[in-house]
């Protein structure tokens, strides 16, 4: 049988070249659409990682339930103990202590409430990497009085490096407190609300200002991605009580909610891409299909029965299927590795000011998807019509052959 729907195919070769290039230019739209796809998540990944989160961040137990409104109840006074299960685990590129705080930042023309956060910058500048400085350069150790603004803040305050400016705050104990800084860089990540209301201060001056001796959060960065849930489970093991562990996917809200608007549209693609493939086999199965009812009926008078007949046409028609769903993955493949080549230049994404250059990624999840979605599609373009003609009268079939 599989020989015989392998003849019968390269008998047909105009119908089954049509069909293949129907199947082919499916799968591969598929490939490169959903490559496409891949490729803008994991640059908004992997920019939301390294511009502000980190793959992991460690807090006293009830600061993220708190929504991190009461900064100064969940403060860890002694990360020693942290910092050395954090060095244990593998996995761990760096790690660094972070004090969240909020106040007033003026520069004697006007004042705007800030979120600020206290960095160690040799540690952060890993970390952070993501992070472009628009003017100015980053936090170096001995930049005690030295302070980076976000890129919103800067221009809403007309500041440029070398201004003065004064934060003010309230301590732990509710007393206000202030301090001169001076401004060194004007930075700007992937978020554009993020650049809007934050600044960046050495830790031993956020620790000054707030009259506490602690951090609100350690943050981590892992060697991989792919280690984040291994690591988190491996720090939940060795951390002390009173402590808990988030990973970048639990704190990403922007990037949860646009990889799922991405991957519901590419979806959408899909579906539309299965029914054109339906429609263009279907079509290219009726007629072929159509032309060849006396060669069945002959089948049938020589002793075959309408489900041998069934067998085949659905035989023949899969074969197509996974000649063209194959022809289409190789087709995609190549045309992403070229247009990965050249690039993809994208606007920022919705609440960002940075555009990036796309590309396609071949990913065998994509790759493997696509295949199947052109293999089935193709074999249920071939059921009706097969059942059909399996159900059609020996006379009836025979009879078209005059």
């Amino acid at each position: 049988m599989f020989k015989l729907a392998l003849r019968n195919i390269l008998r047909q070769r105009a119908r089954s070249g049509l069909t293949l290039a129907a199947i082919a230019l499916g799968v591969t739209t598929l490939v490169l659409s959903g490559g496409f796809v891949e490729d803008i998540l994991l640059h908004l990944r992997e920019a939301t990682i390294r511009s502000q989160l980190g793959h992991l961040q460690i807090y006293k137990r009830g600061q993220f339930a708190s929504g991190g409104h009461h900064p100064y109840d969940f403060l860890i006074e002694n990360p020693d103990a942290i910092e050395r299960a954090i060095d244990a685990t593998p996995g761990v590129a760096v790690r660094a202590n972070r004090m969240s705080f909020s106040g007033l930042i003026s520069n004697g023309r006007g004042e705007l409430p800030i979120l600020g956060e206290g960095i160690e910058p040799e540690r952060e500048a890993r970390i952070g990497s993501a992070i472009s400085m628009l003017t100015g350069r980053r936090l170096a150790v001995g930049d005690d009085a030295g302070i980076m603004v976000g890129e919103g803040l800067a221009n809403a305050l007309k500041l440029k490096v070398g201004d003065r400016v004064d934060l003010l705050l309230n301590t732990r104990e509710g007393a206000m407190n202030t301090l001169d800084f001076n401004v060194i860089g004007v930075f700007r990540s992937l978020s554009k609300e993020y650049d809007a209301r934050t600044v960046r201060i050495p830790l031993r001056a956020a620790q000054e200002l707030t009259a506490t001796s602690g951090v609100n959060s350690v943050v981590v960065l892992l060697a991989d991605t792919d280690l984040t849930v291994r690591a988190r489970a491996d720090l939940d093991g060795r951390l002390p009580p009173g402590f808990e562990v988030k990973t970048w996917q639990e704190l990403a809200d922007f990037y949860n909610n646009a990889a799922a608007l991405y991957r519901r549209q590419f979806g959408v693609l899909q579906v539309i891409i299965l029914v054109m493939v339906l429609l263009s086999v279907a079509n290219s199965v009726n007629m072929t299909l159509h032309e060849r009812t006396p060669e069945f009926g002959i089948m049938r008078a020589l002793g075959r029965t309408g489900r041998d007949v069934f067998r085949l046409a659905v035989l023949e028609t899969a074969l197509l299927g996974i000649i063209g769903a194959a022809l289409g993955v190789a087709g995609g493949v190549i045309l992403a590795w070229i247009v990965s080549a050249i690039g993809i230049s994208m606007p920022p994404p919705p609440n960002s000011e940075s555009g990036f250059i796309a590309s396609v990624q071949v990913v065998p999840a994509v790759l493997a998807a696509a295949f199947g979605l052109g293999l089935v599609a193709t074999v249920a373009a071939a059921l009706v019509p097969a059942r059909r003609l399996a159900r059609m009268p020996v006379v009836e079939a025979l009879r078209r052959a005059g």
